[in-house]
């Protein structure tokens, strides 16, 4: 279901931007282009860019494919952001050339060609513009959201709900996939029926078939009497499967068949029996790349991703962030009042940190955060030095402290956070809050001292002395806020310079 798309005079201030809001900010559109095979095994081929990540490689689960031994199944990805179409290699083997070099990432200009394997490609912008719908709710169900990406999301999902279709959702461990799920069951007409949930990832492989489909009695040492399975117990309603890319290659075919027939067959059983059953599967893994490694089988995953949605990770959509806090402080608040207590409060320095803090376990980790630092704080307002606590631990504490608990990546991201904000609060209080100090001392430019300070809410110059005047500014550090990132309902659309602040 590709949103319609329309020719139409483009305001003069967004000419030069890829992605912007319509006046109404109701619709995120994204300027068209196409690509053209100059040369290959697909010479002349036009390929139009419909969607904001194209897909480009040799396997058929790609946007556009290029049968050429020298492409990789999934070879690059074209992406479209505001500044213009960004072309990214994704771990090729013969990577992707522009004028003689090897390009792991650029943008592309009108008329730039890249040689992709044997292949020729030239980029040519159209003046057609997608229209991509935006919710104008800022929630889901459970699940809460202002920023463009969620709205763009809930569009979707508001659409997709009240329909029988088999929804994927993608996205990293803690973006609220299950409670994404839980409204698409919410506001379906089956939602007077029941909602089960079966996590691949927390299930012993050898139980999941057992769990799924349900066994005979005596169908395996041990199976002392009948069992339904979550299909029959499902029946009428929703099954959510959490981590469907855990699922092992022996039981795809099962799963299949019961998407493809509707019908389920328990363990030592004989008998077919209906399964009346929507699917919403959800996984944190690249399914496409699975399929390609002979680890997911491609069938399966054309019937679960009939309706495919991408979850954005927090440190994409900081602008929630502030409404995930009064969300959950508002139920903590509630708990506190209902047993007679005094309600907390969360002080602005606390709130700037929480903002600047990358969140590699995304919403969930944010809500635990708050969970702790609420129940362990010395009196009712949270303040920063609370958080920095829960967040990096003690500042002074110079040991090496890895987290194996989660992905690499995430664990590293969550290492480098917590490095940067102990040495930069350091150096900022050995320099007494003088940033020009400050900066000449760590041998970084004084604007991006500026930059990471914010990011970690240190404060600096005035605000970190009251009365004391930070060198070369003359009076307070002035606080601003990056319109690019400030796209709640309502507000102004932010102007034409990407770097302004």
């Amino acid at each position: 279901m590709e949103p319609k798309t329309r020719e139409f005079v483009i305001r003069p201030e967004v000419t030069q931007r890829t992605v912007f809001l319509s006046e109404a900010r109701d619709f995120k559109l994204v300027r068209q282009g196409r690509l053209v095979v100059a040369k290959g095994s697909e010479t002349g081929l036009e390929f139009r860019l419909q969607k904001e990540r194209i897909l480009i490689g040799r396997s058929s689960a790609c946007d556009l494919r290029l049968n050429d031994s020298s492409v990789s199944a999934l070879h690059a990805e074209l992406l479209a952001k505001p500044e213009g179409y960004l072309l990214r290699d994704l771990d090729s083997t013969n990577g992707i050339f522009m004028l003689g070099h090897r390009v792991r990432e650029v943008f592309l200009n009108e008329g730039s060609q890249f040689q992709v394997g044997n292949n020729l490609l030239r980029f040519e912008p159209l003046q057609s513009v997608l229209r991509i719908p935006l919710s104008r709710r800022d929630r889901f169900g459970k699940a809460l959201g202002t920023s463009v990406k969620m709205r763009e999301v809930f569009a979707v999902l508001e659409k997709v709900a009240p329909s029988e279709l088999p929804v994927l959702l993608r996205g990293e461990t803690g973006t609220g996939k299950e409670l994404l799920a839980a409204a698409i069951h919410d506001y379906s007409l089956r939602k007077n029926r029941p909602f089960l949930v079966l996590d691949c990832g927390a299930v012993a492989a050898t139980l999941i078939e057992d769990t799924l489909f349900g066994h005979e009695r005596g169908a395996f040492t041990g199976a002392d009497s009948m069992r339904r399975g979550l299909f029959e117990e499902a029946d009428g309603g929703t099954l959510f499967i959490d981590e469907v890319g855990e699922l092992d290659l022996s039981l795809q075919p099962k799963l299949l068949r019961v998407l493809e027939h509707h019908e389920v067959q328990r363990i030592g059983g004989v008998k077919t029996l209906p399964a009346d059953v929507r699917i919403v599967a959800a996984t944190h893994r690249n399914l496409r790349q699975m399929v390609e490694e002979g680890r997911f089988r491609e069938d399966l995953l054309y019937r679960l991703s009939v309706v495919e949605v991408e979850i954005p990770p927090l440190r994409e959509r900081p602008e929630d962030i502030r409404m995930l806090v009064q969300a959950t402080l508002a139920e903590f608040n509630a708990e506190r009042k209902a047993a007679g207590q005094e309600e907390m409060a969360i002080d602005p320095l606390a709130l700037q940190l929480l903002d600047a803090h990358p969140w590699p376990g995304n919403v969930r980790e944010l809500k635990n955060t708050l969970e702790r630092v609420l129940h362990l704080a010395g009196g009712p307002v949270v303040n920063r030095q609370d958080l920095m606590l829960d967040l990096f631990g003690n500042t002074r504490r110079s040991s090496l402290s890895v987290d194996v608990g989660l992905p690499y990546k995430d664990s590293k991201a969550r290492l480098i956070a917590r490095f940067e904000q102990e040495y930069l609060t350091r150096l900022v209080q050995e320099e007494g809050g003088n940033l020009s100090r400050a900066a000449r001392r760590a041998g970084l430019a004084r604007q991006h001292l500026r930059t990471l300070c914010r990011r970690y809410a240190i404060p600096v110059g005035a605000e970190a002395q009251e009365g004391e005047v930070d060198e070369k500014s003359g009076g307070l550090a002035e606080e601003t806020t990056d319109p690019a990132n400030d796209q709640r309902p309502g507000k102004p659309p932010p102007g034409d310079n990407p770097d302004q602040e």
